[in-house]
């Protein structure tokens, strides 16, 4: 697979590493599991996104995102999101 050398892919962004789960708020995505793969911003024209791997219980799908649909797995209440999504809050580490 050939990169477009305008793509910038970061395995880590807004305290979020790839493995780490993550809720996507949508009314069907956020039912199912998503974790984070990665963060791409195309330098060209300022677009960014998200990637993410999962579904439904046994799928692996790979799908991307807007950054304002990713919340820490830790927003979600029961059915409900609370909190600010990842670009707005991330998680940073403490030094």
């Amino acid at each position: 697979m050939t990169t477009a050398p305008n793509l910038v892919r970061s395995t880590q962004w807004a305290g979020t590493r790839a493995g780490d789960p993550v809720v996507v708020n949508l009314p069907r995505e956020r039912r199912q599991s998503w974790v984070f793969v990665a963060h791409v911003a195309n330098s060209a024209n300022g677009e960014e996104w998200i990637e993410v791997r999962g579904g439904r219980t046994g799928e692996a799908k790979t799908r991307s995102f807007r950054t304002d649909l990713i919340y820490a797995r830790e927003a979600m209440r029961g059915s409900r999101l609370v909190g600010l999504p990842l670009v707005d809050a991330p998680r940073l580490d403490l030094v």
